[in-house]
This record gives structure tokens, sequence and C-alpha cells, in this order.
């Protein structure tokens, strides 16, 4: 680091808080030159990142010489890694500071509360924590700009004593709700901007004193109620953004701004007004619906899209395929075709500061990439983006997704670190929450398809992408918040489909390539029956599993593991054992050995290729492939270092890592993230029947993921439940299930529940009986409800450093998922909008007198009293509480 330091004594002081503050920051390079005030050098490396801007300002008395003060830094853009300085409190003549686009980690220093700063700006950072109280103290600043980061808690209420403040910008900022009241009190706001505030509704925020803004954004704060009459007669207001919220009414007939430009009220709960009423006023642009209705002189059931792309004719197998592009189509609000494929595309709010009151951003693409045409063009939407197909047969569909993130890079430069983030509904239901397509598809410029089920009633199929307001929004450049990828393709399947017709068809929409699923388990079962008889060679049926699965040679596998040496063991399952191994490419996998003698080991090896090679999600193992040679049946995982939930939570060792709060709410979260994929979003509907923490593995980071599929069961739709024989751990299982076999996803529900009781405590629920009146954690847990003592349940491990609204929260998630009666267990996608605060979580508490004859615990009170028998009688028993009376979980942890 190289610092040139002025003559002058009275500016020694300052020149060492700036390279202080570029050291806090992260810079490795910094090169100041006191003399005339310029930053000749910052950043990570000696040459400055394109598009990075960095200056000091200083205010100098050059003629009497006697002050030399810094009122304003700039370093923006330069992806420094490192905290908010500190050391800022040295310059006590500092005005403004703007820190934008780099990675800076941490919360806002108490320390900053002593300046006298009139602009802050920490814009795309990584920095989170609550905002502190004492921000109110800077009553002179008048530009604050907190947008993608990743705060929590609420908006701090002390923001009303910013009195003086004109721009207001929280853009996605990760803040629960409501709106503080006392932003009533900045009357001098010019620009406010808040989105996405989780927590409670709340109604329209009281901004009456307000009359100067020109620019009012509240999307997706949980907003209800009417519009306030006062809001269309601000006669400063040009721009008006309300879209995601609960509102209700009717515009009014004498808006009296004549400076309003755009408003967006899109998708909340407004009465339907047609094209000749005010609603759709050429002056009012992106409300929506604004359409006559639709005729429709036929009806298909096929569809060819390139999103963001021109035509492009393509082959699928012997068949000759036009993919139809819409890149000569402007962005904007209900784009509708008339061709014959009867499609079209809505595009929801407008790309700020580019002074531009339009969607004119539309179109973007790539020069070159390493994947399929198809994916080299996108389409930019600032907020949501909906494509549909009317005049629609009617009947059920499947939905596939393809994707590709094909603007951010797999390098270490400022390109690689933005997040793009969106929800995805179909037909009006949320079926993914946080989408992120880079994560999922393991790095960037990676085709990704992911499944779901639809139904087509009205004649109509509708695809939105919302952009969840938690990723990046200018990264590589301005405007590039939300630009996906993607293609659409609609059929019929095997079906003949007439364009006349209203047949009740099954029909596909799909993103990208059909998956191939049906066709691989069908396959696989075949090639699994010619094995067993014998009739074919085992290296000639294994090109069945290829299809979605790599094949591992004997040999290779005996290599990575070193011939299955016992120092390699790292789990023990209830049909083989767990080795780690190295590929000889450096790869770490997990390699799971199932023994062939068994019929049992057998039909879970079947099962867990015919289960998990058409499932892929980020809390779900990945699986690399599998061999079979002789007599040995081996699957290839990837290899997870922190072994599973189980090992970190319950093996007694001095060394061990101590999980702490936010990351076990984190592996909470991801479970019940798997598992609402498995249960909801994935194409084949998956009961996994053994959901314990010995089967959720943890990663390098920590991050969850559920294993072991052997016992998997498909869920057809149309039943109701699953009648089957009884196969998994006992102290996990829905007492409806292990009583009467009675298998829905609520089985896997309440499974969830008791796992989120162990990650809370860090105690077994099998083994840990607090006293003789409970008979396990769940059974102690029950009764916790009645003294709101919901914090005894804690670790002791974690002390005092945990948030109590967040366990508190847990616990009855917990609770709820747990209940006895399988239809007042949530679903899996509504417990994560439980555990993340996102939904009200309904009191349900139980009848005490109920927990004596509880059949949850009656298995496990039988299990006890049967071991204590046994052990009475001096008979030798293993201690374990696995139920092994069909198909029994292989407890593998890798």
């Amino acid at each position: 680091m190289v610092l040139y330091i002025s003559c002058f004594s009275k500016a020694l002081l300052s020149v060492d808080a700036l390279q202080q503050i570029a050291t806090s920051m992260g810079a490795i390079y910094w090169e100041f030159n006191s003399d005339s005030c310029q930053v000749e050098v910052v950043g990570l490396t000696a040459q400055a990142p394109k598009g990075s801007e960095s200056s000091v300002e200083c205010q100098c008395d050059l003629v009497n010489d006697t002050y030399c003060h810094v009122d304003k830094i700039m370093l923006k853009g330069y992806s420094l890694p490192g905290k908010l300085p500190r050391e800022l409190v040295k310059l006590p003549y500092l005005q403004e500071i703007d820190f934008a686009y780099n990675v800076l980690s941490g919360t806002i220093p108490l320390e900053w509360a002593s300046l006298r700063l009139s602009s802050i700006s920490v814009l795309a950072n990584r920095l989170s924590g609550e905002i502190p109280k004492e921000l109110g103290n800077f009553s002179s600043l008048t530009f604050l700009n907190l947008e993608a980061n990743q705060f929590s808690g609420s908006v701090p209420s002390e923001l009303g004593k910013l009195v003086n403040l004109n721009n207001l910008e929280m853009y996605a900022s990760g803040f629960q709700g409501p709106i503080p009241p006392n932003i009533s009190l900045l009357n001098k706001l010019t620009d406010l901007r808040i989105s996405d505030i989780n927590g409670t509704a709340q109604g329209f925020p009281n901004l009456n004193n307000t009359t100067g803004l020109i620019r009012l954004v509240l999307r997706r704060c949980n907003i209800y109620g009417e519009i306030p009459g006062y809001v269309w007669k601000m006669n400063s207001l040009q721009m008006l953004d309300l879209s995601f919220n609960s509102l209700v009414g009717d515009i009014p007939n004498n808006i009296s701004s004549k400076s309003l430009k755009f408003v967006d009220l899109s998708y909340n709960n407004f009465t339907w007004q047609d094209p000749n009423q005010l609603a759709c006023r050429e002056n009012v642009k992106s409300i929506l619906p604004c359409m006559k209705d639709v005729t429709c002189p036929r009806y298909g059931c096929s569809l060819h899209v390139n999103c963001g792309g021109n035509d492009l004719p393509t082959r699928e197998g012997n068949k000759k395929v036009v993919y139809e592009g819409d890149a000569s189509v402007e962005g904007g609000t209900s784009k509708y075709y008339r061709s014959n494929s009867y499609w079209g595309f809505s595009s929801t709010g407008d790309f700020m500061d580019d002074n531009v009151f339009q969607n004119v951003r539309f179109v973007k693409d790539v020069s070159s990439t390493n994947i399929s045409g198809l994916y080299t063009t996108a389409r930019l939407a600032p907020i949501s983006l909906t494509y549909f197909r009317y005049c629609l047969e009617n009947g059920n569909y499947i939905v596939n997704l393809q994707f590709a993130e094909i603007f951010f890079t797999n390098d270490n430069t400022y390109n690689s670190l933005g997040r793009r983030l969106f929800d995805i509904y179909i037909q009006g239901k949320l079926v993914r929450r946080d989408f992120n397509i880079e994560d999922e598809a393991d790095g960037a410029l990676k085709q990704l398809t992911r499944t779901f089920n639809a139904s087509v009633t009205d004649n109509i199929m509708e695809i939105r992408f919302y952009w969840a307001g938690k990723g990046t929004t200018r990264i590589p450049v301005r405007f590039d918040n939300f630009v996906i990828s993607i293609v659409l393709f609609l059929w019929a399947g095997n079906k003949s489909c007439s364009d006349g017709g209203r047949k009740n068809v099954t029909a596909y929409v799909a993103v990208g390539v059909v998956a191939i699923c049906f066709v691989f388990v069908t396959a696989s079962v075949l090639w699994w029956k010619a094995c067993l008889k014998g009739k074919k060679s085992k290296g000639k049926d294994f090109e069945g599993l290829e299809l979605k699965t790599g094949s591992f040679t004997l040999k290779h596998i005996k290599a990575a593991t070193n011939n299955f040496d016992s120092a390699n063991k790292i789990g023990e399952g209830g049909f083989g054992s767990v080795y780690k191994g190295v590929l000889s490419d450096g790869t770490l996998v997990a390699v799971k050995q199932l023994s062939s003698k068994s019929r049992q080991g057998n039909r879970e090896f079947f099962n867990e290729i015919g289960m998990i090679s058409c499932l892929q999600h980020p809390n779900l193992v990945k699986l690399h492939g599998c061999c079979i040679e002789g007599d040995q049946l081996l699957l290839v995982y990837e290899y997870m270092e922190n072994n599973s939930v189980a090992h970190m939570l319950f093996d007694p060792k001095d060394d061990q890592l101590i999980l702490d709060w936010p990351t076990r709410l984190k592996i909470c979260i991801g479970i019940a993230r798997g598992l609402a994929f498995l249960h909801e979003e994935s194409r084949f509907k998956v009961v996994h029947r053994d959901i314990k923490a010995t089967n959720v593995l943890l990663d390098g980071n920590l991050n969850p993921k559920i294993s072991d599929f052997g016992l998997a069961r498909l869920n057809e739709d149309e039943k109701t439940h699953i009648s089957t024989r009884v196969a998994g751990t006992i102290g996990y299982m829905a007492p409806e299930y292990a009583l009467w076999g009675y298998l829905t996803y609520k089985a896997d529900v309440y499974s969830f529940g008791v796992v989120a009781l162990e990650i809370i405590s860090g105690k077994n629920n099998n083994n840990y009986m607090p006293s003789n009146n409970y008979i396990c954690l769940l059974d102690w847990a029950c009764h916790l409800p009645q003294g709101e003592n919901f914090t005894d349940l804690v670790d002791p491990k974690l002390g005092s450093e945990f948030n109590k609204e967040e366990v508190e929260r847990m616990v009855k998630v917990a609770l709820l998922c747990t209940n006895a009666s399988p239809s007042l267990r949530p679903t899996m996608s509504e417990a994560v909008s439980m555990l993340e605060g996102q939904m009200t979580i309904p009191s349900i508490i139980p009848e005490p007198n109920s927990y004596i004859e509880d059949l949850r615990f009656k298995a496990m009170r039988d299990f006890h009293e049967e071991t204590q028998k046994h052990s009475s009688s001096g008979s030798q028993t293993q201690n374990s509480s696995a139920l092994r009376t069909d198909t029994a979980s292989s407890s593998t942890s890798h």
C-alpha cells in the first residue's frame, strides 16, 4: 500500500483517516495525493474496474492556510469486500458518502451518528442487521439510499426525525413492516421509494403533508384499503407505483394532477373496468388488465416462443419446429398477438432514473455463449414479466420452465457478484419463491429446467415472473435487475390437436426442452426387471440409466475410495455403508454401497435412482451417477463437507462446530423449501417418508440438502392418500401413517416439525426424555404453549445468542406441523412463508388432557417399554428407534 502524505501538518489527520477508511473497506491498493486532494489508485487491483468511480473532495482555505477539510468521499463500483468504515468519525466535516456497487458487509456503524452527513448511498452492497435508531440523529440528511441490501428488522420510526430528507430509497432492503406512521413528518420528500416490506398488513401510510412528491413507489408493501383521494391531487407527482398490494376501490373521475405520467396499479384487488372507462385512459399507463374481450374462432394446444429473440427454426427429433420470436415487439403492458398462435406478454413497472416513463428497454442479447442459440437473447422487465396463451383448450398441463443466466459470469470480477432472485407464478399460484437461476444451475451460462403441474379451465395459461426484490439491481449495469433468458414451449404430447375443436386434451407448456423423467423411470423399471432376471448383461442394461445419471465403473470407484478403505467410511446405513471418495478429476464424492443380496437394498437402489435423478433443487442432494458390476450396487453423490444435521447437533465432540442461531434458522428454512419442491413444485409429487436429522446433509456453507430417497413414494394428485406398508423411523412418523399406513405429503410435514424442534433444541427426539412425564422432545414441547416458555427449548450451547422472536416463530411452526390431525398441518410452502415471517401462524393449542392418550406418542411409549423389558431380562437390544417393517431408512450421512 502506497500513501502520499502532504507536508501540511493540518492535513495529516485526514490523510491517515482516509487510509484507514480504505483499509476497512477492503482496498488492497490505495494512493492518495493530499496536495491535490485526488485519489490516484484504489481497489483490489492496481487497474480500476470498468465503470468504477472514486473521488475525495476537500474544502480548503488556500489563502490563509487555516483549514483543509474532507467533505465528500466516493468509492463506487470497486467490489470492495470489507465493512462500512467506523473511521468516518475522524472526518468531522464530512457531508457526503457514496459507497455504492461494492460488496461491503456488516451494518451501519453507530459511530456515524455523531457526523453531520447530508447524503448517504450504500446502494447494492451486502449490508445486513437492523438499521440503528441513531440514524435519526442525521437531521441534516437530504438523501438516503439503502437499496439492494440485506437488512432485517423493522423500518425504524426514527426515520421520522429526518425532517430535511428529500430522497428516501429502500428498495428490496429486507425490512419488516409496517412503514412507520411518522413518515408523515417528512414533508420535504420529493422521492419516496419503498418496496418488498414483509410482515403484517397495513393501511396506506399518511402522506397528506408530503405534497411535493415527484416519485412515489410503495410496491409490495402489504398495503390494503383504498388509495387516499389526496394522492390524485399531488400537483408535482409524475410517477405512482402501488403495484402488488391489496388495494381496492375505483380510480376517481377527477384526477387533478396534471403532471402524472406513469401509474402502475397492477396486481391489486381493484374491480374490473372496461376500456371505455377511466381505468384505461391514455395518460395512465400500465394499469392491468385493459383489453376488450377476446374472441376465439379456434382453440389450439401448441406454442413455441423464443422470448426476446427472433424466429428460430430447430429440430426436435424428426420434427421441424419454429420458435416464434418477440424481439421486434417493445416492452410494456398487455402486448397481445393476433396470429394463429394466440399468445402475448405483459410487462409492468418503470426503469427508474432513466427520465423516461415507459418500459422502453425490452430486449438484450449477448454476443456469444457456450449454450444453445435460444439463450443468447433475453427480455427485460422492470418488475414483472407475464407470458400467456389464450384461446387454449382446457385440460391438465405440465409446465416445464427452462432458463439460462447469460449476463453474470463465473469468474472473480464484479460481474460475478450479481444475484437475480424472482418468484414464479403459474395460473396465479406461487410455485417458486426466490428462484435463482445461477444457484440452481451451479453457475452462469448453463441451461436449467424446472417442471410444474397446472390446469386450464378458462382457456388461458398464464406464467408470471416477478422480481422478488432481493437481488442486485445494477449488476452488471443499470436496469439489469430483471433480465431473464427463457424459451416457451407448449404442446399436446402424443395426442392430436385440432385448431378448431374443444377437445379436452392434456397439453404441455414448456420453457425449453420437455423433461424425459417419465421415459426414464419406465426404462429404469424395464431395465431393473431384466437385470434381476439375468436376461441381459449389466453393462448393456446400465445404458438405460444414463439418461439422467452418469455411469461409473467399479474400477473407478475403488480407486476413488482406496478400495473402500475403512478410513474413508463416513456413514453406516440399514442396507450398506457410505464412503468418501475422490474422482480422477479431483471431485469429492460420497459413495453409497448397497447389498445386491438384499431385496430391500435392491428396492432402495432402484427407488433412489428413479426418484432423485429426476429431481433437482438446491436443497436436495445431487446424484452424480451409479455403478452396477458383479454384486455391487453403488450410488455416487456430491460430497457434503459437514456431514448431517444429526452429526452437527447430536455428536458431542470438543472440536465440534456449534451451529449458531442464524445458521439453524437457515437450515430449517432450507429443509422446508426442499420439501415444498417435492410436494408442490416438481413434476413428480413425491413423499419422502423418512425426513429426519440424519437424512439432511450440510455442504461446506452449511446449506441443507435432503438425502436418502430409498423410501420415497410418488403421490398421485387424484388420490387422497396412499395405503402402504409402514416404513420409516419411529419418532418422526406421523400417527396416521405409523398406525394405519395412511400416507400423504402431510406425513413429511409432521417429520419436518420434529426435525425443526431438534434443530432448535440440539436434542434428539427419540433419545431425550426430560422426565417421566414426557416420553420425548415433542411431548415436552407440546406443553410449552401453555406457559409460552418457548425459549426453554433453545439449545443451551447457544447461551443468549439467539433471536427470541424467530425462536417463537419456529417453535410455533414446528408444533403446527406436528399436529395430530393431518388437516390442521400446513403445506410446506405455507411453512416456508411462516418461517420467513410472511404469513401469520394460526393459533392451534391442543388440550392438555389429551397428551397421555395422544396417538403421536403411542409408538414411542411401546418402543421404550419393549426396550426396558428386554433390558431387565438381560437380553441384548440394539438402541435404535428405526422401524424396519418394509423398506426402512438407510440413515446415511455423507
